[in-house]
């Protein structure tokens, strides 16, 4: 992959954003949370906490070559400028096309896997920014009651949703692809394959960052001009062999998470 803008058909993982270390995304593949239609999928910490203590408008875009729902997709980079601007921290302004899609719902994948999404404030803004407004409403009360303080204490983390002091909380979804299954012009259903960590890093930790594989589908609208979500939900895998790589220390992990910014994603 090559950094940049369009160039013939090669673009890429855009570069990193300032400050983006501080906000990861993740997601294992255990169980759902459904609702108000929208499935949330707070699996990874559910699969975090289940261990127990001690064990464990548009954008300037073309249409991506035989871009037909089903159809095979190139897995290389297709070169169209993804986004147009920022909502916050979050992309906005996709193209109207498929290809405007898939961008959309991997940085939307990104977003929903992020620390930010256990924390009221910070969550309620990602709903609001990425979903249809005809669900955020419902789908904010309902994340806040599932988001419980019983909840976060079984993740390891305090009533607001911070790490204990000396820890690092890490919550971060890395899209690996994307393709689109079903697309109506208006609407549009993307799959995006990720891979994840979660865990608390740091000397003392009993709960250690895993990493994860897991594919998020996301039905699509397009509404006041942008992509929005209206429903997710997700499935395990599909999951590779392991390497041989030895697992780092917990200090060497909370640095990598606090030093490595992520990026925006681009089909």
């Amino acid at each position: 992959m090559s950094f940049g803008d369009e160039h013939d058909g090669q673009t890429r993982t855009r570069l990193p954003e300032t400050g983006a270390g501080t906000r990861p995304p993740a997601r294992s593949g255990r169980s759902l949370f459904a609702v108000v239609g929208v499935v949330i999928l707070l699996v990874a910490a559910i699969a975090l906490a289940n261990r127990g203590d001690g064990t464990s408008d548009s954008g300037t875009g073309g249409t991506a070559p035989d871009a037909r729902p089903g159809a095979a997709a190139p897995t290389s980079p297709t070169g169209v400028r993804p986004v147009t601007g920022k909502n916050g921290t979050i992309p906005t302004g996709f193209a109207h096309d498929e290809q405007g899609a898939q961008s959309a719902a991997a940085n939307y994948a990104v977003a929903l896997g992020s620390v930010d999404m256990f924390q009221r404030g910070p969550r309620e803004a990602i709903v609001r920014a990425i979903h249809d407004p005809a669900v955020a409403d419902g789908l904010v009360k309902s994340l806040d009651e599932s988001y419980s303080a019983g909840f976060l204490a079984n993740v390891g983390l305090g009533p607001d949703g911070t790490a204990p002091t000396g820890l690092t909380f890490v919550s971060r979804t890395i899209p690996v692809g994307t393709t689109v299954t079903e697309s109506g012009g208006d609407t549009a259903t993307v799959e995006v394959w990720c891979t994840g960590l979660v865990g608390l890093a740091g000397e003392g930790s009993t709960k250690p960052v895993t990493s994860t594989w897991f594919t998020i589908t996301e039905k699509l609208k397009w509404v006041g001009g942008d992509w929005k979500v209206v429903s997710s939900e997700q499935t395990e895998g599909p999951t590779p062999v392991n390497g041989d790589n030895r697992a780092s220390v917990a200090d060497d992990i909370a640095k990598a998470v606090e030093g490595y910014g992520g990026f925006t994603y681009a089909r």
